[in-house]
């Protein structure tokens, strides 16, 4: 598994990296009020962790911290996507520029709860 994850990596490693990206340019063009600074912060902090995890994932000297970057990986994708959402609820930010990153955010969560379920089923097998 690791295996095909690490054949995978580099292209996993730039998505998560061109996420981050979208993420500072998104947090960097949001209004100053203290509602959009506070989200910001917080999109920013778990949309640019993501990658972060990942790449730490992929250097993992075991199957159990693989599992467990990945995880971090997981969890940091659902808090961007509650982000996201409330950005769009309120009305802080505009919903057309939002979609893009949002769509993003949910592939990106079906890669990585698929890599989760493959780690676990191996590890079932072991």
């Amino acid at each position: 598994m690791r295996d095909e994850v690490r054949a995978e990596g580099k292209d996993l490693r730039d998505r998560t990296k061109g996420f981050a990206l979208q993420i500072i340019r998104l947090s960097s063009g949001l209004p100053k009020s203290p509602e959009a600074r506070m989200i910001g912060k917080q999109v920013l902090r778990s949309g640019t962790s993501i990658g972060a995890n990942y790449r730490e994932a992929y250097r993992s000297r075991s199957k159990a911290e693989f599992s467990a970057k990945v995880g971090d990986s997981l969890k940091e994708l659902e808090e961007t996507a509650y982000w996201l959402e409330l950005l769009r609820d309120s009305g802080i930010h505009p919903v057309d520029t939002l979609k893009p990153l949002m769509k993003e955010c949910d592939e990106l969560t079906a890669i990585f709860a698929t890599i989760i379920k493959k780690v676990k089923a191996q590890n079932d097998l072991s």
